[in-house]
Order: structure tokens, then C-alpha cells, then sequence
């Protein structure tokens, strides 16, 4: 019997990647559509614009500033569509908006069309998070909602690394008409997500009508905002992974800058094995509160070790690299299935969009301050920066551990163990 749970196990493990039949398969595979078309289109947007449209790279790196601040504006409207008429209708509209904006940008010859079309695209990726969190809390129900999170989660980076891959013919042959392909296939990924969506069942509004007072509550509500932002903090392990990392590596340490390529795939392999596994628990709120505990400690560490590359020649500051983005990895995937839990458990069951929304604002602490914050810290004071921020990464995972665990003794809610 042991001989066959024993060789039964890594069957089953590999096949709890994979989403069951029917509208979780169907999920995955439009959340992997839509990864593979932004990756092919994220890999070489920067250069053509550049390149080809001859903007220079602080008109980019600002035209798609004002997009990303641009981009929240949607995020809570959205979510309030999302409970009065339903998340698949406005999600579906919001895909067929991106293919005909990416289409658009073709047509862009002018900085100011530019920046329009990128606020637009932003805007509608914005809004499109909250619509999908609701969507899949009306397909699936919360528990179910979170562990398909964490499947599709691992889809998504294979497609953004499958859409990455495919970009390279395109930058290698360049000009506009490469660009135009580039765009147009982002487009038609977009619209291709459209037509799968349509096979998903009719979701009703949760709050339909609406009514005075009926909106705001996410915004009013202290606890879910505090909430939200210490989540928010402990997602300051992308921006180390995709700027202070870099940055560190050429700095401060002997090895060789191609490790970073080695430290993001490592980083993917880890999200696609392992995110369904390190979610388990998560979908409840007790679990929830104790996986973003388990992120604030796992990224603290991280970060002392990452500060240890700094003091060895290549092959061992590169093996500490590498250790260092195993523990940070970790630290991502716990906060992930953490923060699913708690953006499906801690809403009230007729506001899941409105909640969804604010719930997203979170991501804005790493998104706005975090390139900044860790680049001051990990290259501007080096070791003591990278014990700051390990310092910063346990009081949000406590915060965030604390808050939810007050949130479910206010509401009464038993806690495992607890007799009901």
C-alpha cells in the first residue's frame, strides 16, 4: 500500500498543476492566452518604442509612469461593475477594448498618442484585475477560487516565458513592420480571450441596483485597507527581483551579470512547481493569515543572504544569489496564496468586485514605491539596506497576520481548533 501511495504521489502532484475540466481548464487556458500575448508584447515593446517610434527611453519610462498611476483610477469602478452587473460581461468588454488599443498602437507616429493609447491600455489591465477575481469567485466559490489562483498562476508565467521566447525573432529582425506584428498579435491574443470567455456561464450581479450608501464601503473599511497595504508591502519582492537584484549584481557583487538571467528562470520554475502546493491551507482565513506570516519570515531571510553575495568571489556569490532567490521565492508564493485567501475570504459576499478593486490598490506600494525604495536601500546602503528591508518584510507579514486573525475574531468566525 505504501509502495503505491509512494509512486502514486509525484503523479498526482504534477497533475494538481493542471486545472480539472470544464470552466477551471477553461480559466487557465484564457489566463494563459492572455500571459502569452502581454510577455511577447512586454519583451519588446520598451525597444520599439525607442527604436522605432524614436521616443527616448525617459519619455517611455514616463509616458508608461502616467499609464501605471492612470491605471488605478479603474481598478474600483470596476469592481463596483463587477457586484451590480456581473464580472464576465465587463471582463469580456475589457479584453475586447485591449485588442482594438493594442491594434492601435500601429498607428501611433506622436509622443502624445502615445501616452494616450498606454493610459488606455493601463487603464483597462487595471480594471481587468478585479473583474477576474471576481469572475473567479463567482465560478469557483472562495475555497475552490483560491486553489485555481494558484493554478493558473503558474500558467501565466509559463506563457509570459513562452511570449518572451517568441519575441526574440521579432527584435532580431526590428523596424516597423516587426512592430506592427508584435502589436497586432498582442491584439488578437486579447481578442482570442474574448471568445473564450464567452463559454463561461452568466454570472449575476451580487448587488444589483446598488442604492445610496451602497458604494465605498471597501474604502471606508480601516481594517481591509491596512489590510491591503501590508499585503502590499510584503509584494516588495518583485521589485527586488526585477531592479534591486540587477542592479546589486553589478554593483556589488563578482558575479557575472548573465546570473540574472539564471536567478528569473529559477524564479519561474519555482512559481509553475510549487505555487499549488504552497497554497494549500490558504483558502481559508486562518491559513491565509499564517501563509503571509510565512512570506514576511521567508523574505527576511532572504534578504541577509542576498546581502552575502557581496563577499565572495564569482562562483560563490553566485550560489548565494541563487540560494538567496530560492528563500525570496518561497517568500513570493506564500505571499501569493496569502493574499488570494484573504482578497476571496475578508470581502463581504455582495461587494467581492468593490473589495477586489481596493484589494488591487495594494499592489501600488511595490509598483510606485518600490523600485525606488529598494534601489536606496539594497544599492544605495548595501548591506544594512538589505537588513532594513528584511526588517520591513516581517512587520508586514506580522501586520498582515495580525489584522486578518482580528478580522476573524470580530466576525466570529472559529478558528481551526477552536470549537464552533
Amino acid at each position: 500500500m505504501s509502495d503505491t501511495v509512494v509512486r502514486k504521489t509525484p503523479v498526482r502532484w504534477a497533475a494538481d498543476l493542471v486545472p480539472e475540466p470544464g470552466d477551471a481548464r477553461r480559466f487557465a487556458f484564457l489566463v494563459l492566452v492572455q500571459a502569452g500575448g502581454t510577455g511577447f508584447f512586454l519583451t519588446a515593446s520598451a525597444v520599439f518604442f525607442t527604436q522605432v517610434l524614436g521616443f527616448s527611453a525617459t519619455q517611455v519610462a514616463l509616458g508608461l509612469s502616467a499609464a501605471g498611476l492612470c491605471g488605478f483610477l479603474g481598478a474600483v469602478p470596476a469592481g463596483r461593475l463587477a457586484d451590480r452587473i456581473g464580472p464576465k460581461r465587463p471582463l469580456l468588454t475589457m479584453y475586447g477594448l485591449l485588442g482594438v488599443l493594442f491594434a492601435l498602437y500601429a498607428f501611433v507616429d506622436d509622443y502624445a498618442s502615445f501616452v494616450v493609447v498606454a493610459c488606455l491600455i493601463s487603464l483597462c489591465e487595471t480594471a481587468g484585475s478585479p473583474l477576474r477575481g471576481a469572475l473567479t469567485h463567482a465560478l469557483f466559490g472562495g475555497e475552490r477560487a483560491t486553489r485555481v489562483r494558484a493554478q493558473t498562476r503558474g500558467l501565466f508565467n509559463l506563457g509570459l516565458a513562452f511570449g518572451a521566447a517568441v519575441a526574440a525573432p521579432a527584435l532580431a529582425v526590428g523596424g516597423r513592420r516587426a512592430f506592427y506584428a508584435v502589436a497586432l498579435t498582442n491584439a488578437a491574443a486579447q481578442l482570442g480571450c474574448v471568445l473564450i470567455g464567452r463559454r463561461f456561464p452568466p454570472t449575476p450581479p451580487v448587488r444589483p441596483g446598488g442604492g445610496a450608501g451602497s458604494s465605498g464601503a471597501a474604502l471606508r473599511d480601516v481594517r481591509f485597507l491596512l489590510v491591503t497595504f501590508s499585503s502590499g508591502v510584503l509584494e516588495l519582492y518583485q521589485p527586488v527581483l526585477t531592479v534591486g537584484l540587477p542592479l546589486w549584481i553589478v554593483t556589488s557583487t563578482s558575479a557575472p551579470t548573465a546570473v540574472n538571467a539564471v536567478l528569473s528562470i529559477t524564479n519561474t520554475v519555482l512559481v509553475v512547481l510549487f505555487q499549488v502546493a504552497v497554497s494549500r491551507g490558504a483558502d481559508t482565513l486562518p491559513g491565509a493569515a499564517r501563509a503571509q506570516w510565512r512570506a514576511g519570515v521567508l523574505l527576511a531571510a532572504a534578504c541577509p543572504v542576498l546581502a552575502l553575495s557581496a563577499y565572495g568571489p564569482a562562483p560563490v556569490a553566485t550560489a548565494v544569489l541563487l540560494a538567496g532567490v530560492v528563500v525570496l521565492g518561497f517568500g513570493e508564493l506564500s505571499q501569493s496564496a496569502g493574499s488570494w485567501g484573504i482578497s476571496f475570504g475578508l470581502p463581504p459576499a455582495d461587494r467581492m468586485g468593490e473589495y477586489q478593486g481596493v484589494f488591487g490598490l495594494g499592489r501600488g506600494v511595490q509598483q510606485f514605491l518600490g523600485p525606488a525604495l529598494v534601489t536606496a536601500l539594497a544599492v544605495g546602503l548595501g548591506t544594512a539596506g538589505w537588513l532594513v528591508l528584511a526588517g520591513v518584510f516581517l512587520a508586514a507579514g506580522l501586520a498582515s497576520k495580525v489584522l486578518v486573525e482580528g478580522a476573524v475574531r470580530l466576525r466570529a468566525v472559529p478558528v481551526e481548533g477552536e470549537a464552533v
